[in-house]
């Protein structure tokens, strides 16, 4: 007996037996008749019976291409689609506010006013973090200072301190009173190697190895060894041997250069020497030119890039020139060598920045195609393989697979090689070189085919 589910919603209630006694009656008929005929009733096999005969609804969509998943108004059938019907049950959904990028302004000629800087939270921030909005608008300021800021009641919202998960709603008057308070962190002198190139009274310039943290940031204390202010305190000594305008984390500090970055860097023994080395950076009367090697040939023997350089919203350890509002930088390059060897084409360069901003030579190589070599967070490979086929003219096809003969360098290949200023004392001019670290020489002569 066919089952009630085979009618349709509705009329499942509605008993079938009447109308299956009487098919079935038929059919008993029937066979009878075939009986009396001669004929033989088991080899026809059992009666079919027709559902429509039990069915007095037929389906819309009987006969129609497609899958009928459910009843008439409930399905997927393309033609009930079409036809716009109304399903019986809505599908339940969740509703996930989409991720808008939000463009912020950065703040960067805002200005402390007796150590307090004052501010209007632009339109763009409603709806965000107040620890997110500051870290954009600031991005000098890490996401973890904007914290060390908030928690330590430094920052407050319509005069109210702030919170760092509350939500902004665009406009609100923010004050920030001083700077970050990361816990403290004792530098302690170590006897680590230095190379001192230049040394008076005043200042010092030193040439760092790569590899080297020229001070400690905020962190666990183990971060605080083997950096460069550890080896000025063993080298100058403590107390006032060295400058403290940069702070207990930073003393005789005036400028930086990347850790992985080798070459010369100024060091000031006196506040009144690092005041005036400041402002001689800040006013751009200092001459500092890198050697780079970067991949590919440059076009070109000499330009200038200027692009503004801007935090990466998305990698905050990367910077970029594709963001809106950064802040100006100029790179002048000039061609030294053009490499073309069994490892394919670099170009040897001669760098000058008028700008120091965070890894400014690196994001500008990048934004010009030309990475520096060993600097893999800006694209450069970790592995330089030889090229298949490669005569003098560095052309062919890199092999794939084949490490043993391939380069590598766990560094850049990035050296502030000269540094040329006017003493901020005696006003004497000063012209000092570092030579190419050797592993830096070593790389270029086998990118070059020079047997070791």
């Amino acid at each position: 007996m066919p089952s009630q589910n085979m009618l349709p919603k509705g009329k499942r209630r509605q008993s079938v037996k009447q109308e299956y006694r009487a098919a079935r009656t038929v059919a008993q008929e029937r066979e009878a008749a075939l009986r009396e005929a001669g004929k033989d009733v088991e080899s026809l096999g059992p009666a079919l019976y027709d559902t429509a005969d039990f069915t007095p609804h037929v389906s819309p969509f009987a006969g129609r291409p497609g899958l009928v998943t459910s009843g008439p108004n409930g399905g997927k059938h393309p033609q009930e689609e079409a036809d716009m019907s109304v399903r019986r049950y809505g599908v339940p959904r969740l509703y996930v506010e989409p991720e808008v990028e939000r463009e912020i302004t950065v703040l960067d000629d805002l200005e402390a006013e007796d150590g307090v800087r004052s501010f209007a939270a632009e339109a763009a921030a409603a709806g965000m973090r107040l620890d997110a909005y500051l870290a954009k608008a600031i991005p000098e300021i890490s996401r973890a200072r904007v914290v060390l800021l908030i928690d330590g009641g430094q920052v407050t919202v319509e005069g109210k301190p702030g919170k760092a998960k509350q939500k902004l709603k665009g406009g609100e008057w923010i004050e920030i009173e001083g700077d970050p308070k990361p816990a403290p962190l004792n530098a302690t002198p170590e006897d680590i190697p230095l190379t001192i190139v230049y040394e008076d009274e005043d200042l010092a310039v030193v040439d760092k190895p790569a590899g080297m943290m020229v001070h400690a940031g905020s962190g666990a204390a183990e971060h605080n060894k083997g950096t460069l202010v550890n080896a000025l305190l063993w080298h100058f000594g403590a107390g006032d041997k060295l400058s403290s305008v940069g702070g207990a984390l930073r003393p005789g500090i005036v400028h930086r250069l990347d850790k992985q970055t080798s070459g010369l860097i100024v060091v000031a023994k006196n506040d009144v020497t690092h005041r005036a080395l400041g402002e001689m950076f800040s006013e751009r009367q200092l001459r500092k030119t890198y050697l780079a090697l970067v991949h590919g040939e440059v076009k070109g023997e000499e330009g200038t890039i200027q692009l503004p350089i801007s935090r990466d919203l998305m990698r905050r350890i990367r910077m970029t020139t594709k963001r809106a509002g950064g802040r100006s930088a100029v790179s002048h390059w000039k061609v030294l060598e053009r490499v073309k060897g069994p490892y394919g084409k670099f170009t040897l360069l001669e760098v000058r920045i008028e700008t120091g901003r965070t890894h400014q030579i690196r994001v500008h190589m990048q934004a010009i195609g030309h990475p520096v070599v060993g600097d893999f967070l800006y694209g450069a490979p970790h592995r330089i393989r030889r090229v298949e086929g490669a005569g003098a003219g560095g052309k062919g096809r890199a092999a794939m697979g084949d490490d043993e003969e391939s380069l590598s360098l766990e560094r850049n290949f990035l050296h502030a090689a000269a540094l040329e200023f006017g003493h901020p004392r005696t006003g004497k001019a000063l012209s000092l070189a570092a030579e190419l670290p050797e592993e830096l020489g070593v790389l270029l002569e086998q990118l070059r085919g020079v047997e070791a």
